[in-house]
């Protein structure tokens, strides 16, 4: 009773796409598994963990027989690919070190709106709570910059050491709707860790903006390109 579902391993293969794209024998599943893991850890502490931030908030994965290509969805697509792309270049060479394929040249995509991602809006709060802000304040302040940016539902819960008290609970906070068992609702799920120093917080953000099919405003939009709206 009272179990949750992951929306997007719940919406995928029917709304949502696969975040990694290949085909391998059996012989050869786990190790592409390892490697893909491998590759998203690393990308998510290097540009993530580590000052300058660079908001990435999805790695997409594909293989080939001859190469793997990586894209990279972020708020910060400058910080990413560096002057001249020099950054991306980099970060290309460390990924064929650690998993030993030739990687294609690194994608990046644009997140226009930040406000509607729920991975940056959880990494968000987990910062703020790092710096001791109040949950409640920093909850509020999200709930209502997200209905802002057009979201039409939003959920946030977080669970742990609350305000450093000594026993850990949950709070939660919904402004709008989000139909989490409507497959053609397009719900965004987000997950963060804030680790303080009385204990680590969790924090999940669950995003509702619009049906499929609708037109919604889209909100990853390749780097330089404008904001558009589709039909999905």
């Amino acid at each position: 009773m009272g179990q949750k579902v992951n929306p997007i391993g719940f919406r995928v293969g029917i709304t949502e796409d696969w975040k990694s794209k290949w085909f391998a024998p059996k012989s050869a599943y786990g190790e592409f598994l390892i490697e893909d893991v491998q590759v998203r850890q690393h990308i998510d502490e290097k540009l993530n963990r580590r000052p300058p931030y660079a908001g990435v908030s999805d790695v997409l994965i594909e293989r080939t027989r001859e190469e793997v290509t990586v894209t990279l969805k972020t708020a910060r697509p400058g910080l990413v690919i560096g002057p001249k792309g020099a950054e991306l270049d980099k970060l290309r060479e460390e990924l064929e070190d650690l998993i030993r394929r030739k990687i294609a040249p690194i994608k990046v995509i644009e997140v226009k709106n930040p406000d509607l991602n729920p991975q940056l809006i959880a990494e968000a709060i987990a910062e703020q709570l790092k710096k001791r802000a109040s949950f409640r304040r920093v909850m509020k302040q999200r709930l209502e910059a997200t209905m802002a940016a057009g979201a039409k539902g939003i959920r946030i819960q977080i669970s742990g050491r609350l305000g450093g008290a000594e026993i850990a609970r949950s709070e939660k906070a919904t402004l709008g709707s989000v139909p989490l068992t409507t497959l053609q609702a397009d719900v965004g799920y987000g997950y963060a860790v804030a680790c303080t120093t009385y204990g680590t917080i969790g924090i999940k953000v669950w995003v509702y903006r619009g049906m499929k099919g609708e037109e919604v405003l889209d909100t990853d939009v390749r780097v330089g390109g404008p904001l558009r709206r589709i039909r999905r």
